[in-house]
Formats: structure tokens, C-alpha cells, sequence
């Protein structure tokens, strides 16, 4: 991890023990070092040339002949004065203004922390994870049940958000502390953010007060002018349409109040088959991308070169309940369908880790590995709730938290170029001739050399035989998880802020609260 604060403030680092804590002298867990994962794999692309063109045509006549709903009237006069057709809340746009919009938008950009070290990149060949954002209750193995959020658990998945270096970015909440009255839970929670992280942030574009609010809270935690801060993306926001074929009011003025200061901004449609878009995924998928790409044109519209990302959250429902369903074979190929149409557009992708399962058992780990592969496969750029998400979305829980990182960490080992190098030292002839018919590896030079960085060593997988497992305790995965959340909570240390930030952060909270925060009601 990097050293203590320099005195440059624009220059601060992690520091402490938030990043590897120290528990009597040994390290609670021994993790991979910070990176940022390069996908280098051919991408899963389950479409042919003709189906991308279909996908693509479907998604421009949804635009042309149907229609996206903008309930924000500002954003309907900018479309039309782009060139859209409107007719009162519905804006129509044909494929050529489309695609000439989209052209402007990057293939990737970065986002850059107050910590510059934990810059990541979005686009290209990158991946990287984010913390569970947005479940309204928690769950751990000490409460037993499901129990709505507070701050206190919040900061507490903070903590594990900083600590995890196989986690790049801090999305929304990671779960929602309803102890706080919502007109002033953003002011609690981003203070929070940013005192006990360094990873890029995120702002909820739920209205004018609450991302002008978390867009000053990043540029004071940066020690940064309005003009730095505005120069390079320092923050985002994500946005969901309102399937089908709408966008709502308050996220589509966050949305333009970040484009208008050039910060990230990433589109999401929540298109679950058979519920909010066709039950087939390819009309899902192309649903999707019409009301993905709408926003994007009012965004290049508003800031040609306005950093974008597409995002796919097309999923499925239990056609027995209606209940959504996550990690499915479809949401897999949805995902990969996806990604192959952001390619075709040239366009960074955000997909999700995610699951349907209610505690962190099999079907928690199977279904969000199902998730995290589909990220891989489809050349997923950003992938969110990549740890800690329960129950579709509704439940945050530590241990899930822990178990995901595992997880993470073995998928960042696997994408590690080394692990395929046809080296004269990867193919190891002279070692083999050396070993011959009768022989064995362990004593070998080529063996000593490498035998404690060659293989991934986990830090909750337990490798013993049944005996010796049954031996020592007999210790479940979700226990194990949990004693080593308790140990990082207990040992964590913050990342280092300089005191002159942190009391600027603290009165502009309290300057905000004093004036009634946000509105409660739109």
C-alpha cells in the first residue's frame, strides 16, 4: 500500500492500514496488491454480423417510430433543438442523429479519485468492480435476519469498500441508512465517502440538491479548483430509465448537471423480460439500448465528448411469481449481447454482479459468479454490486461482501497475462528434461523460484481435507467470512485526509443541513 500523505494535497495516498490491515503485528487477510484488471480475452459474442444489424435496426425503429418519454422538460427542449422530433413528452430520433451523437461520445476515460493512485479507466480492455449499491436492509450472520440499513452499517461496508484493493470504485450506498432522514442522508453518507474511502465516488441524480451537493463535496475532498475539477472526470453518476421507454424527471437533471461539468456519467436501463420489455432477451436487449442511447445523445447534445457509458441491467423474471431473477442463463447472454452491441457503438459498458439468492449460500455464490463471468465474457468495462448484493438487490451483507472478494480476486488472478506465458521460462523445457520420466518438480530451481507467487492463494477458500477441516472447528464459508469482516472493522484505519479538507467537508455539511438539505419530494 502507499505510504503515509505527502504535504501536497492533490498528491494524498491511502496510508495506514485500510488497505492491508494489521491485526498484533500480521495481516487479517493477505490480498492482492491494488491494479487494475486488463481484459485481454477474446469476448463470448453470441450475435452474428446479421444479428447485430437486426439488434441494431430494432433499436434505432424504437427511437424512430416509438419514441423515448423525457418527463423533464429542459431535456426535451435540447433534444429538439438537436435536431429530435417531439411531441410533447415523447422525443423521436432518427439513426443518423443517433449515431452522429454517439460518434462524439469517448471509447473510454477515466475517473480520478482525490487519491490520483486510485485512478481507474473506463473503456478499452479495463474491469473494474464496485461495491453493492442501494439495498434498503442488511443482513450479517451476528443479527440473524434481515433488518433495515443505518449508518452505522453503511460505514462499516465502507470500510470493507477501502480495505479491498480487488474493489475500484465506491458506487452508491452500500446499503441505505434510513436512520438518516433523506432530506440529509447524502451529506451523512458522502462525508462518509470521502473520510473513509479514496476510490472514486458516486452521485445519486436524484434531483438538483443532491448532485450539486456530492459534485462540491468531491471537488473540496480534491483540494481542487472549479476549473480542475471540470477538466477531467473527478466522479459520476449512474442513472436507470424508467422501462419501459422512459426517463424520469430527477435523474435526468442530475444527469445533465454532471454532462454540463464534463463528469462520468453511466446509463442503465432496469429492463427485466417479460415484466418491464419483452420476454424474448434479443427485444429486451434492443429495448435496452434505445433508451440507453437516447440519454446518451442529450448528453453529447449538452457536451460534445461528455464521458458515457452504456449499461445493461436486462434481466428476467420468475414467470411463476414476478419476481426478477439474476444470474440466469439468460441474464449471462443478455450481458453478452450487450456488450457486443457497446462494441458496435464504441461505447464503454457497465453490467452487474449480481444474484437473487436471500443469504450468502450456494446459490448466492453460483448466481453472482454466473454474473461476474457474463462481466468477463461480454468485455464489461465497470461492473457493479460486484460485492455484498443479497435478495435481487434488497439486502446488503458483509459476508456476501467477503465471499464476492474471493471471488473477484481469483477472477483478477485468472485474467493475469503471466498465467499464459510461452516464455522459454513459461514453457520450461530445460526444467522437464532436467525432472525426465522419473522425477519430480518440487526440488527443481525453475520450482523454487516461483513456488510462492506461481499459484493463487485464497484468503477464504479452505483447501484442507475433510479431517483436518473437520478438526479445526469445522468452519462453514459464510463463518469464516464473517470473522474476517470483524477483523478488518475492528482493525481499520482511514485512509489519510488533510485536517484543513476535513473540517471544509464538515461545515459544508453542516452549512447544508442548516438549510434543509434536499426536497423529499419531486
Amino acid at each position: 500500500m502507499p505510504e503515509a500523505a505527502t504535504k501536497d494535497r492533490k498528491r494524498r495516498r491511502s496510508g495506514g492500514r485500510a488497505g492491508n490491515a494489521t491485526r498484533r503485528g500480521t495481516a487479517v487477510i493477505e490480498q492482492m496488491p491494488w491494479r487494475v484488471p486488463i481484459n485481454t480475452d477474446r469476448p463470448t459474442e453470441p450475435l452474428t454480423e446479421e444479428g447485430v444489424a437486426r439488434v441494431h435496426d430494432a433499436a434505432m425503429r424504437i427511437l424512430e417510430e416509438i419514441g423515448i418519454e423525457f418527463l423533464n422538460p429542459e431535456a426535451v427542449a435540447i433534444l429538439k433543438d438537436a435536431g429530435c422530433e417531439v411531441r410533447d413528452e415523447n422525443v423521436r430520433m432518427g439513426r443518423d442523429l443517433v449515431m452522429e451523437f454517439v460518434a462524439k461520445a469517448p471509447s473510454q476515460f477515466t475517473l480520478t479519485p482525490r487519491n490520483p493512485d486510485r485512478r481507474i479507466t473506463i473503456g478499452g480492455g479495463h474491469i473494474v468492480f464496485g461495491n453493492v449499491s442501494s439495498p434498503p436492509n442488511y443482513w450479517d450472520m451476528e443479527i440473524g435476519k434481515k433488518v433495515p440499513g443505518t449508518r452505522e452499517m453503511c460505514r462499516n461496508l465502507l470500510k470493507l469498500t477501502q480495505y479491498f484493493n480487488c474493489i475500484h470504485f465506491a458506487g452508491g450506498y452500500p446499503v441505505e441508512p434510513v436512520d438518516l432522514h433523506a432530506s440529509v442522508r447524502h451529506l451523512d453518507v458522502l462525508y462518509d465517502k470521502l473520510t473513509l474511502t479514496d476510490k472514486a465516488m458516486h452521485a445519486y441524480s436524484l434531483g438538483k440538491e443532491r448532485v450539486e451537493d456530492v459534485m462540491e463535496m468531491v471537488r473540496i475532498a480534491g483540494g481542487l479548483s472549479h476549473e480542475e475539477f471540470e477538466a477531467t472526470p473527478r466522479m459520476y453518476t449512474n442513472i436507470n430509465s424508467t422501462s419501459p421507454l422512459k426517463h424520469d424527471f430527477p435523474m435526468m437533471d442530475g444527469w445533465m448537471r454532471c454532462a454540463r461539468r464534463g463528469q462520468g456519467l453511466v446509463v442503465t436501463p432496469f429492463t427485466l423480460a417479460g415484466a418491464m420489455a419483452p420476454v424474448t432477451m434479443a427485444g429486451a436487449v434492443a429495448q435496452s439500448l434505445a433508451e440507453g442511447l437516447a440519454a446518451i445523445v442529450l448528453a453529447q447534445a449538452l457536451r460534445p465528448g461528455a464521458p458515457v457509458a452504456i449499461g445493461t441491467f436486462t434481466s428476467n423474471v420468475d414467470m411463476k411469481s414476478g419476481a426478477p431473477a439474476f444470474g440466469t442463463p439468460e441474464y449471462m447472454r443478455a450481458t453478452q449481447m450487450t456488450g457486443q452491441m457497446a462494441r458496435f457503438y464504441g461505447l464503454p459498458m457497465r453490467s452487474s454482479g449480481v444474484c437473487a439468492a436471500n443469504v450468502p449460500d450456494g446459490q448466492a455464490m453460483w448466481e453472482t459468479e454466473h454474473s461476474l463471468w457474463a462481466a468477463i465474457q461480454s468485455g464489461t468495462n465497470m461492473v457493479y454490486h460486484a460485492a455484498g448484493w443479497l435478495e435481487g438487490g434488497l439486502i446488503a451483507s458483509p459476508e456476501k461482501f467477503i465471499m464476492d472478494c474471493e471471488v473477484l480476486q481469483q477472477l483478477q488472478r485468472y485474467l493475469e497475462p503471466e498465467i499464459c506465458d510461452v516464455s522459454d521460462a513459461g514453457l520450461a523445457l530445460d526444467t522437464i528434461a532436467e525432472v525426465g520420466p522419473n522425477g519430480h518438480f518440487f526440488g527443481t530451481q525453475h520450482t523454487q523460484d516461483r513456488y510462492t507467487t506461481a499459484f493463487y492463494q485464497p484468503f477464504l477458500s479452505d483447501w484442507k481435507n475433510y479431517e483436518a477441516w473437520d478438526a479445526a472447528g469445522a468452519v462453514w464459508t459464510a463463518e469464516r467470512a464473517h470473522l474476517i469482516y470483524k477483523a478488518i472493522i475492528n482493525d481499520f484505519e482511514p485512509p489519510p485526509l488533510d485536517d484543513a479538507i476535513r473540517e471544509e467537508l464538515a461545515d459544508f455539511v453542516a452549512r447544508r443541513k442548516a438549510e434543509g438539505g434536499a426536497p423529499t419530494d419531486f
